[in-house]
């Protein structure tokens, strides 16, 4: 069956969050039947876990370590950074890197903010080379990280962990490539330099059910798909099924969960699902995660694939490029959110 035949036939109305075994791929014959899987997941449900994925548990624990003394400090001490000239704050230059303060964004227009700080940073060499390409058809693939001046170790620790899960991505797009009905390596030219991480922290949600402030809003995820580690036994992450039913994306300790975002979804015409999701920490314990976004490199062209096209189901979008988009979403992203604290934006 086609893929365009296979989504014909899909309801969207899942109830659970189907878990892939990744770690048996060392033939083709391996990867394709996992391939099918995943395509089965991207297609239905736009949400999968992956266990045996191979980021050794030290390195996930170091880094949450890290990221739970850096957010224990004042906001005045998550805002110093090294060297001290720097500007900390996320939003004080033209991009986004480096402590982003509470109610700073806000996804869903609904909603009067989102109830999470974070930490941004991008691709970076753990030790840095001069051989270290910085450019794709002479256009910039990555950005300079910003770094607070503590606590020790928080660097290294934030980047061990997100070269380990980019590993993963690396990994993964190969086998959604296959999904497509594609080479094999199709995206390792246009998926190299781009991933942004988030270290995350949720505080625990007070107040009624309804209130408009949440942990995160309802969104969809705007580059190709997330890699997203997120904290066992606090549960918050829920996913938005067609019958408009939250359903549990429950930590499940030795897993990550994947998400298919926005770019992919029009990249495959619609086949692969971008699913709506959000963030609500009432566990009445702080919760922490990592989200790293994978997406194209900026000069990248992105349309629907032709695997994904048939008489019967036109292209639905226009070519876009992948840089241009992605900053638009991001400009959306943080207009809407109250920038009012930590020496927000004057």
């Amino acid at each position: 069956m086609s893929l365009v035949e296979t989504a014909t036939s899909v309801s969207g109305a899942f109830d659970s969050i189907p878990i892939i075994d990744i770690g048996h791929a060392s033939t083709h014959e391996e990867r394709v039947a996992l391939a099918q899987q995943i395509k089965d997941a991207c297609v239905n449900v736009g949400f999968f876990y992956v266990k045996n994925h191979g980021i050794p548990e030290e390195i996930i624990d170091t880094a949450l370590s890290a990221m739970k003394t850096y957010f224990s400090y004042p906001v005045e001490t998550k805002m110093k950074a090294s060297p001290p000239s720097r500007k900390l704050y996320h939003r004080r230059g033209v991009h986004y890197r480096g402590y982003e303060p509470l109610l700073d964004s806000n996804l869903d227009p609904a909603n009067r903010g989102d109830l999470y700080e974070g930490f941004v940073v991008g691709w970076e060499e753990l030790v840095p080379t001069e051989d270290d390409e910085k450019k794709a058809d002479d256009k910039p693939t990555t950005i300079e990280n910003l770094w607070p001046s503590e606590p020790v170790g928080f660097r290294e620790a934030l980047m061990n962990y997100y070269h380990a899960a980019f590993n993963v991505g690396k990994f993964l797009h190969r086998l959604f490539a296959l999904a497509l009905d594609l080479p094999e390596t199709f995206f390792d030219d246009k998926l190299k330099r781009c991933p942004v991480m988030r270290g995350l922290h949720y505080p625990p949600q007070t107040g009624p059910e309804d209130d408009r402030i949440v942990g995160i809003g309802a969104h969809s995820d705007f580059e190709c798909f997330t890699i997203l580690w997120q904290e066992p036994g606090v549960q918050a992450l829920q996913v938005l099924n067609s019958k408009k039913q939250w359903i549990n994306a429950t930590p499940i300790p030795g897993t990550l969960v994947i998400n298919i975002g926005d770019l992919l979804m029009r990249w495959t015409n619609d086949i692969f699902r971008s699913t709506v999701h959000r963030a609500i920490n009432r566990s009445g314990v702080r919760r922490y995660s990592m989200p790293l976004f994978i997406g194209a490199d900026p000069h990248v062209e992105v349309e629907p694939l032709p695997s994904c096209v048939s008489p019967d189901r036109p292209a639905k979008y226009e070519n876009i490029n992948s840089g241009e988009y992605v900053a638009k979403r991001l400009r959306e992203m943080y207009q809407q959110g109250t920038g009012t604290q930590a020496g927000g934006p004057e």
